[in-house]
């Protein structure tokens, strides 16, 4: 199983990965319709929305968070 690079999910089944493309190291989560994987600032902007609608942190405190989860991450490094 490969954890997403971008983001860090778990990428369990083939409908994780980003068009279905097991060969990708990034999930569906993270590609843009094209199928290439999003910038840092549109990752960072859809992660901040995430921490926001399921953690109830205001909008800096879940950015600030995105920041310290992404730095984390293979490829914001």
């Amino acid at each position: 199983m490969k954890t997403c690079i971008a983001c860090g999910m778990p990428m369990k089944a083939k409908e994780d990965y980003a068009m279905e493309d097991e060969s990708k190291d990034y999930c569906r989560y993270c590609a843009r319709q094209d199928g290439s994987m999003q910038s840092y600032e549109e990752k960072l902007t859809s992660m901040t929305e995430f921490i926001v609608r399921t953690q109830g942190l205001d909008k800096e405190a879940a950015k600030e968070a995105a920041k310290g989860m992404m730095e984390k991450l293979p490829a914001w490094k």
